[in-house]
């Protein structure tokens, strides 16, 4: 999360963003109201989350820099700040917009409960807006939640396609929003006040493909005991969103180029064409240029919808959307449920930021979903999140496999080099390690896998010293004579593993030369 801190003081600005920094928010401090203003409303505003904000500053004040952001429509959480704390100031800063107040100098315990606040009451109004917005059908780009800068960019084209009548496709995998952009879209046009109707193509029986998306007259095949008038009917003079278009059968794509060159639809039964005007936008999770190719989707067809394309990119790839998305899924679903849970613990949400989400936003909300049902308490944490941790353990774990396989693959194929042998000759070589040793012809054989015998063969216990020289010998075999390994895994350090090793008499042939050489270290040394 972002903060802003806007105070013309230069030690209260440290002292906050010491503060937040330690509370794991970041920080952007400004001194002065103007340039927070031309912050908030550039580019980078849209990284901000929440503005702590002094009242009292020169030229543009506290209760200025809320009047502009009320005129540029920037609904961001304030939280006023002033050594005044008089109640005209919070009656004022309040009225002004200001979600909360606090004076100066505030506590950590204190700042932190009022950001938690901002922020929670911020997330549940912009998901009541966006519900609003979405049942009015005015659903714009405001209400697409979003801190990506590869959004902003799907953003920027969505918009310059609002701007006309042009057909859309959007393309991107399952559940990362592509009917939210293609509502977004129509809700900023000139058609916003007209029907936004959606078909999912890929779950209409083959057989009514027809009649759904072009109408049917009463008994014009058997069970049409009524007229039915079509998606394209219904949303004349605004928008027809066909959501995974490349699901059609090859017969009614057929039937929707005809319709989208004439302008008109024919009704199962009907005996002459309806008139309607609708703009086209599209969808899909398919790769249509292939299905192109093989034969499974109409050229003629694509290219009358794939006139503007628009790739939305997965969750995975706009990892910066995800604590903003997971904070107005949580707000949502605690106050469905009717629970006071007011903020979600840092390692759960590093937890959700590590994971992939392959099923995208849709994933990631019902993730939140049934975290909000079994919370207990007050707060969500990575306990409230067992398949998502589950995932990421394997995902963690197939990493590190592969990559000690490459390295594996590495070290084989430079000895192979090394040697000027074949690297599909070197599967048996060892790395050669500055402590490596050779024992040759070991006294004892290595000890069962379950462990030493600590008795004899009368049933006595052994002398200490027996143990402790068979336990070395078989260290020392088991790990193919590398005494880092043999003394971390003794817990003992390498000094006093040679010490016991002479004083178990076992003599060691140490390299020659100073044992600082390193060529000198890399030598093989022997055990007799």
């Amino acid at each position: 999360m972002v903060v802003l801190v806007i105070d013309d003081d230069p030690v209260q600005c440290r002292l906050l963003e010491a503060m937040l920094q330690k509370l794991g928010y970041e920080a952007v401090t400004l001194d002065n109201g103007d340039a927070a203003i031309a912050l908030l409303t550039g580019a980078e505003g849209t990284r901000i989350d929440c503005v702590i904000l002094d009242l009292v500053m020169p030229n543009l004040d506290g209760l200025g820099v809320l009047a502009r952001l009320r005129q540029a429509s920037i609904a961001l959480p304030v939280i006023v700040q002033t050594a005044h704390g008089g109640i005209d100031n919070v009656v004022s800063a309040m009225r002004a917009g200001a979600v909360d107040f606090v004076v100066k100098p505030v506590g950590a315990e204190r700042l932190q409960v009022s950001l938690r606040n901002a922020l929670n009451t911020s997330a549940l109004e912009g998901e009541l807006a966006r519900l609003k917005h979405s049942r009015a059908g005015t659903l714009g780009f405001a209400d697409i939640i979003t801190k990506s800068p590869t959004m902003h960019a799907v953003i920027r084209m969505a918009e310059k396609a609002a701007a006309s009548h042009i057909p859309v496709l959007i393309s991107g995998e399952s559940g990362v929003g592509k009917e939210l952009v293609a509502r977004a879209i129509h809700g900023s046009g000139e058609r916003r006040t007209k029907p936004f109707i959606a078909v999912n193509c890929g779950a209409m029986p083959e057989n009514l493909v027809e009649s759904i998306l072009f109408g049917h007259e009463k008994g014009s095949f058997t069970g049409a005991t009524e007229r039915h008038i079509g998606k394209f009917v219904e949303a004349s003079g605004g928008t027809l969103f066909l959501d995974e278009v490349g699901e059609l059968p090859p017969a009614a794509q057929v039937k929707l180029l005809r319709a989208i060159q004439e302008g008109e639809v024919e009704p199962v039964g009907a005996r002459k064409p309806v008139k309607v005007d609708v703009r086209i936008m599209s969808a899909t999770n398919r790769d249509l240029i292939a299905d192109v190719k093989a034969g499974r989707f109409r050229e003629d067809l694509f290219y009358r919808l794939h006139v503007f394309p628009i790739a939305v990119p997965p969750l995975r790839e706009r990892v910066a959307d995800i604590p903003v998305l997971a904070r107005h899924f949580l707000a949502r679903f605690a106050a469905e449920e009717g629970k006071r849970i007011r903020f979600m613990a840092p390692e759960a949400l590093r937890l959700l930021t590590t994971h992939s989400w392959p099923g995208n936003i849709r994933q990631l909300e019902n993730a939140l979903f049934r975290a909000v049902v079994l919370a207990e308490g007050d707060s969500i944490g990575p306990g409230e999140f067992p398949q998502v941790a589950a995932q990421v353990s394997v995902q963690v774990s197939g990493q590190a496999s592969g990559q000690a396989s490459g390295q594996a693959s590495d070290q084989v194929s430079a000895q192979a080099s090394a040697l000027n042998e074949p690297a599909a000759h070197s599967a048996e070589l060892e790395p050669i390690e500055p402590d490596l040793f050779v024992i040759a012809d070991p006294p004892v054989s290595p000890a069962p896998i379950d462990g030493l015998s600590l008795l004899d063969a009368a049933g006595e216990v052994r002398p200490l010293e027996e143990v402790e020289a068979e336990l070395i010998r078989y260290a020392i075999t088991h790990y193919r004579g590398q005494m880092s390994e043999v003394a971390r895994r003794l817990q003992i350090g390498r000094s006093t593993l040679y010490r016991k090793l002479e004083a178990l008499g076992l003599n060691v042939e140490r390299a020659q030369g100073d044992r600082a050489d390193v060529a000198a270290e890399r030598q093989p040394r022997k055990i007799a």
